[in-house]
């Protein structure tokens, strides 16, 4: 892949912007020595095949070139560039470590002192493909992930990946994938080409979830066609740095918006990221919403179905002042531990948690009790 000076330089801000292994972030640390002694469970924890990196690259070197961002390129650049071909170290560091489902990523959590992580697909998932593949995709490699955690059962559990695309087969595996392969659930990429899962058409999948009882973690990506805009010119704006949150918020607002919780009203919605600002809204949130002359019609104010349908993770959050705010908004039952592996910088995440000024009570629910429960994990 040949790209241009600019087009490398964006590659390598976005590979920060997204944590990059190798380029810890600031503040970066060892695990701290006053370890809580509770098991942790990593909710947000990724992998990929090296045929799913060259899915995307192969994305990549058909557009990347280009010094302007081609509209059909903008469900894939911010969040998978860093899948481009470069001779960054943490970057094939990160790809490395991302197809390892074996003894690499287990050397890593004994390590990190992390006791079981949860596996899913690596943003942008299977939802820049077409439906044919992305379906197909999405059968194998949850098949694939099965197979990892039997090998592994005490230490791995997983995900299933979707291709929300074609909405009725992304449901019927769902539903293998939970009845059949032991899956716990099911991640979704927020936006599928642009189409965010509001539109009714994608609601068989939320029903499947209900039936099941199984959650959605609903992960960021880059923002969609409509939002991306703004952001062009400033390569970590549009990431991790501010558009990947920016651009699930207001997915997971409007899922409340639609009023689908009053239709499957025990689907549950995992957000990371200690719930992509929305915990600190709330109050603003249903004040405007009480406001308006003719709203939606719901049963209930927006920020109490947030408190009902949604649990939050802590992936890529570290600060104490942030985790207690939010601790006291939503209470210690809907807040979960997440490395975001290998994305973040996991020891950072463990010493956080490990060192947080909170009760044990509630450190031991966010470190591994919560997800127990959420997640039907014997």
């Amino acid at each position: 892949m040949n790209l241009t000076r600019r087009g490398f330089m964006k590659m390598v801000g976005i590979a920060s912007a997204l944590g990059i292994a190798g380029l810890p972030r600031k503040g970066a640390g060892a695990v701290g020595a006053a370890r809580a002694g509770f098991r942790k469970i990593g909710v947000e924890e990724h992998y990929s095949t090296p045929e799913h990196i060259e899915l995307l690259r192969s994305i990549l070197e058909r557009r990347y070139p280009s010094a302007q961002v081609l509209e059909e390129e903008k469900n894939i650049v911010s969040d998978a560039s860093y899948m481009g071909s470069t001779d960054l170290p943490a970057i094939k560091k990160t790809l490395e470590q991302l197809c390892d489902l074996g003894s690499g990523r287990l050397a890593e959590m004994d390590r990190l002192k992390i006791d079981m992580q949860i596996l899913s697909l690596t943003s942008p998932g299977l939802q820049v493909f077409e439906a044919e593949k992305g379906t197909a995709l999405s059968r194998k490699y949850n098949d694939m992930i099965a197979h990892a955690v039997k090998e592994n059962p005490k230490r791995l559990a997983g995900l299933a990946c979707l291709a929300p695309q074609s909405p009725v087969d992304a449901a019927n595996e769902l539903q293998r994938a939970v009845r059949q392969l032991g899956l716990k659930g099911a991640m979704i990429d927020s936006h599928t080409k642009g189409e965010y899962l509001d539109d009714k058409k994608y609601w068989p999948i939320f029903e499947t979830a209900q039936q099941l009882d199984v959650p959605l973690y609903l992960h960021p990506r880059g923002p969609s066609p409509g939002m991306i805009k703004p952001y062009l010119g400033y390569p970590m704006l549009s990431a991790s740095m501010w558009g990947f949150g920016a651009e699930v918020s207001v997915h997971a607002l409007r899922l409340i918006c639609s009023g689908l919780f009053d239709q499957f009203p025990h689907v549950k919605i995992v957000l990371g990221h200690l719930g992509e600002t929305i915990p600190f809204m709330i109050d603003r949130i249903d004040n405007r919403w009480s406001a308006s002359p003719t709203p939606t019609k719901l049963r209930k104010l927006p920020g109490q179905y947030f408190k009902e349908n949604f649990v939050v993770a802590t992936s890529g959050m570290t600060s104490h002042q942030v985790l207690t705010m939010v601790l006291a908004i939503l209470g210690a039952d809907n807040i979960m531990f997440a490395g975001d592996y290998p994305m973040e910088n996991v020891a950072d995440e463990v010493n956080f948690l490990d060192t947080a000024p909170i009760s044990d009570s509630a450190k031991e629910k966010i470190s591994h009790l919560n997800a127990e429960r959420i997640f039907s994990l014997s």
